[in-house]
């Protein structure tokens, strides 16, 4: 088993970790705002702009251009989608510095968007949000922002670590500051030590410890897994989004998961049951254009219903808006159907709630800092922004936002930093033990227990909760992290050992799921994305709180922080008392 003597060493001043939007963005304004001949360094678990969430977004990029939209607008849209639970700051930040980064993508980097006859860009309507202000390029939007950004990054002289894993955060001896970043080089198998000033961490969320998930197999929480072990706190973790529309396609095939977007919806898709009948007006007067949260319970209502098990899921319909039409506007979602062997465009698919997006994360304040001097967490890996529940549109929005905001603030910091600060050897010591823990047992299989660990949390910690399915779903959860730790991975050859990493996914899977478990259990009211079918009430909203769970030891504990409404409370509103509640309906 490697030693620490055996752990190649490698300095950098400005370490970002993932090349998603938050990534590659924080790296364009380190490279802006840093004194000139800092060193910003790049990592990512696969190849830069070929992995990760933010390629995978089909809808948009929220923000508010005119038209009678605006920023404030936007924001009471981003506070009351989220049910009052955003920190109100970076919801603000979000939403006005969201202006000023979609010219950027423009006009700097070179992001081509669909745009209306007249030239200004075409913004298309989304679920829960009173005006269509969500940018796109047709829906494949993610595409075309991660290869302007790859294009630049790759065109300057930042240090890229590709194929690197990140394993562990290494603090000082102190415990103060971040010294570097523990990572394995995936190609050789070999242990790197990266020492840094500074540290973006952007690793993305990926909730893929569910049965029906959208993200890539590669995320598997391990930013979130990392900081936990580091003692951060992280707030909201009970907070999972399940977007409603995921691609039921059967077991034998990845596609099984993947978001049909909610444009569709937006656009007018019908959502129909096992019966032929039209059901979401049954849950909300706003029927298939309702948040994410109440149409993937009433699509989840609808399934608990059916007695068929032919048919697990419900049927999205588009065939009433003509085929043609569809095929047209919706060119992305109508091949991955036609490839699944379904007809989007004038027929009907099975779809079902799939994990989405976690909307919890490392507590951070406006300028992405941590508790951990050294340490910056953008995109999905930072609680805060969303609450309980993100409005579609607002995560590339909040990963570019925000990716961008720590570079600039990253560049800014080094300047009073003096050395690279020195690692402390027992945490070291104590994450490569952990990295190294399956390579001195008995190899076994790790994929039956990722299975089992997704029945667990589909069934007992998913779109439905109640304390006693939660209670059997920390049991559950325990069962696989038990077993898994008696699993172990063949060791001869340590270069591109995927059992390795598939066993390292899982852990971090494990340890998520723990917390977003006792979170969900401390949360006795229902908002947003967290549903309680044993609370179903919202609880008072000017009292309202959110999580924060911390590891000590081995054990997590969940407390209680008050909301603070620092820019609009409950039952007001910051928009002009003649403003109309919606432009949607207006248009």
């Amino acid at each position: 088993m490697p030693t620490p003597r055996d752990i190649d060493r490698h300095d950098t001043d400005i370490l970002i970790l993932g090349t998603g939007g938050a990534g590659l963005f924080g790296a364009l304004h380190a490279l802006q705002s840093a004194p000139e001949g800092t060193r910003v360094t790049i990592a990512v678990k696969g190849l830069i702009g070929k992995c990760g969430c933010t390629r995978m977004v089909q809808g948009g990029y929220n923000v508010a251009l005119g038209g009678g939209d605006t920023v404030e607008r936007h924001f009471m849209d981003t506070i009351q989608g989220g049910k009052w639970l955003p920190d109100q700051d970076m919801a603000w930040r979000l939403c006005e510095k969201a202006v000023e980064r979609i010219h950027e993508l423009e006009n700097e980097l070179g992001c081509f968007f669909d745009r209306n006859p007249d030239g200004t860009l075409h913004q298309k309507a989304f679920a829960g949000q009173t005006a269509d202000r969500t940018v796109h390029k047709a829906d494949l939007t993610g595409i075309e922002i991660i290869n302007r950004l790859m294009e630049q990054v790759l065109a300057r002289p930042v240090e890229k670590l590709q194929d690197h894993r990140a394993v562990g955060l290494i603090p000082t001896r102190d415990g103060a500051a971040l010294a570097g970043v523990l990572m394995i080089d995936m190609r050789t198998g070999r242990f790197r030590l990266v020492r840094a000033k500074t540290v973006l961490m952007a690793t993305g969320g990926g909730p893929t410890m569910y049965k029906y998930h959208t993200p890539s197999g590669d995320k598997t929480m391990d930013g979130l897994a990392m900081a936990l072990r580091a003692g951060l706190p992280l707030r909201d973790m009970e907070m999972v989004q399940f977007h409603p529309t995921g691609l039921l396609a059967g077991d034998h095939t990845r596609m099984t998961g993947t978001v049909l977007e909610e444009g569709l919806r937006g656009a007018g898709g019908q959502l129909i049951n096992h019966a032929g009948q039209r059901f979401m007006f049954d849950y909300d007067g706003k029927g298939e254009r309702a948040t994410r949260d109440v149409v993937s319970r009433g699509i989840y209502a609808e399934m608990r219903k059916n007695n068929n098990p032919q048919q697990e899921g419900v049927f999205i319909s588009m065939a009433h808006l003509g085929p043609d039409w569809v095929a047209q506007k919706f060119a992305g979602m109508v091949k991955r159907c036609a490839d699944c062997g379904f007809d989007l465009a004038g027929g009907k698919v099975e779809v079902v709630p799939t994990a989405h997006y976690f909307m919890g994360g490392v507590v951070v304040d406006v300028d992405t800092r941590t508790a951990l001097e050294g340490l910056y967490v953008a995109g999905e890996d930072a609680g805060g922004a969303h609450g309980s529940n993100r409005l579609g549109g607002n995560g590339v929005a909040n990963s570019t936002v925000f990716g961008g905001i720590a570079g600039d603030v990253m560049g800014a910091d080094i300047r009073a930093m003096g050395a690279l600060r020195e690692p402390d050897p027992d945490a070291l010591e104590a994450e490569l033990a952990r990295a190294c823990h399956p390579l001195t047992r008995t190899p076994g299989l790790v994929q039956p227990l990722r299975k089992q660990l997704q029945e667990v949390m589909w069934d007992e910690v998913g779109v439905m909760r109640t304390a006693a399915g939660l209670r059997r779903g920390l049991a559950g959860i325990a069962e696989v992290s038990d077993a898994l730790m008696e699993v172990g991975v063949a060791s001869e050859s340590l270069a591109f050992n995927l059992t390795w990493h598939d066993w390292l996914n899982l852990r971090s899977l494990c340890d998520i799921s723990e917390v977003i478990a006792r979170a969900a259990l401390a949360r006795d009211n229902s908002r947003g994305a967290h549903y309680r079918e044993d609370f179903p009430e919202t609880g008072a909203m000017e009292d309202s709180w959110f999580t924060v769970a911390r590891q000590s030891g081995d054990a997590v504990a969940v407390d209680r922080a008050p909301v603070q409404f620092t820019i609009v409370r409950p039952g007001e509103t910051i928009l002009p008392e003649d403003a109309p509640e919606t432009l949607v309906a207006a248009q």
